[in-house]
């Protein structure tokens, strides 16, 4: 996590969700990208997220990416309380992740959640689309996130086949 002002806020409803979403963590940072990880509960935390959210904008976040498992309204509640993107990281759960992703991404017309895959690939992609969106604004992180790819590219291109 980064010591200045976050661009990005990463919370999640459990910290059982941190071996999920240290994934979105290591991107972000990979990235050079400020933000901050948090534990805060929709159902058991509402005050606080609430007040965390509600103050986010004015303190410079640009991006919220929120993970939660079961019910998963976390990322709903965020949305509710500000204009911020918000990326929603579905976490396996009793169903195996599927009550987790219909909540998130069944958000009622006028309160959007971008919602990503369940899991490690739905934290690594919140945060590589949260670079994405900060890269509208900051040519350096879309410059960072074109040299990710072709780093992509160029390792599927080395691969061969016996």
């Amino acid at each position: 996590m980064s010591e200045t002002s976050p661009l990005v806020i990463v919370l999640m409803g459990s910290k059982s969700d941190w071996e999920i979403m240290k994934n979105a963590d290591e991107t972000l940072s990979r990235f050079g990208v400020p933000h901050e990880c948090r534990v805060l509960s929709a159902h058991r935390t509402p005050s606080e997220v609430s007040e965390l959210v509600s103050a986010a904008e004015g303190r410079g976040v640009k991006v919220l990416i929120a993970a939660a498992g079961a019910a998963a309204h976390l990322a709903g509640v965020v949305a509710a309380h500000t204009v911020l993107p918000v990326l929603g990281v579905p976490m396996a759960s009793v169903l195996n992740g599927l009550d987790s992703l219909l909540s998130t991404v069944q958000m009622p017309a006028g309160i959007p959640v971008g919602t990503l895959a369940i899991g490690k690939a739905g934290a690594t992609n919140a945060a590589l689309l949260a670079v994405a969106i900060l890269g509208v604004e900051r040519p350096d992180l879309r410059d960072a996130l074109r040299a990710f790819r072709a780093e992509q590219a160029e390792t599927i291109l080395g691969q061969t086949l016996p």
